[in-house]
């Protein structure tokens, strides 16, 4: 992983989560239950919360947070991308029920990034 890598990915995923939230507040509130809502709202905070940290990490670039990072962009599209799957396939009709056993490891990844963050200060 590199410094640009870490930036662009972090740009990548700010931005898409601006587009979701905006999509989620306004095209699909009127399509979505207030719990589907909740949950396409929690991918779409994670997926800022983690573009924010790649960022910051990104800016004080150094390779032990190689790792990290690789967690983190993982953890992001497994935990965020599985729920707007899951909401958005079961608003449609469609539920993509095998996405419902990803969402946890997305966590899983976020959850070790953050671990393996804290270790390597140690």
């Amino acid at each position: 992983m590199t410094q640009e890598i870490t930036i662009f990915i972090a740009s990548i995923f700010g931005f898409l989560a601006i587009i979701f939230g905006a999509f989620g507040a306004h095209l699909l509130k009127k399509k979505l239950s207030s719990d589907q809502l909740d949950s396409f709202e929690t991918g779409v905070k994670y997926q800022m919360y983690h573009a924010i940290a790649l960022l910051a990490l990104g800016l004080q670039f150094n390779e032990k947070y190689s790792n990290t990072v690789l967690l983190f962009s993982i953890g992001v599209f497994l935990f965020s991308f599985s729920i707007y799957g899951l909401v958005l396939s079961g608003a449609f009709g469609k539920k993509m029920k095998f996405l419902g056993p990803i969402t946890p490891l997305g966590g899983l990844c976020l959850a070790a990034g953050w671990l393996l963050l804290g270790i390597s200060f140690l």
